[in-house]
């Protein structure tokens, strides 16, 4: 599958979860209902994947966690804050840096219509 198709299948169920439940649930329950909804629509997900720390030769892991990687290709990032700061986006970029992924999605589900809570990344 194609990068756009892939990302596009992951808006359209992101649009669903969102359309579902609406604004203003724990970040958790988004993800739970998202990673549903993308396995059954045939994406491989995993979820809250260690991503370790490399700095000049040592490996850290420090715990850091991508909140989804799909296919192993797109990183998503889920929030549920009024709007998007830039230690988001710097969160975001920094996942994609170290796991060498180079597509990244960064999905806010607190607002009241989801392409206003969606950005789109690319190294």
């Amino acid at each position: 599958m194609e990068i756009n198709q892939i990302t596009e299948k992951i808006i359209g169920c992101a649009i669903e979860v969102h359309r579902c439940l609406g604004p203003g649930l724990l970040e958790s329950a988004y993800e739970e209902c998202l990673v549903f909804e993308m396995r059954n629509s045939g994406l491989i997900v995993e979820q809250q994947k260690p991503v370790p720390v490399v700095y000049k030769e040592i490996k850290l892991d420090c715990g850091y966690r991508i909140d989804i990687l799909v296919e192993n290709t797109v990183i998503i990032e889920l929030k549920t804050v009024d709007a998007f700061n830039p230690v988001h986006e710097a969160q975001i970029l920094t996942y994609m840096k170290f796991s060498k992924m180079t597509i990244g999605l960064l999905i806010n589900f607190n607002v009241t219509l989801l392409k206003n809570g969606l950005k789109r990344y690319k190294l």
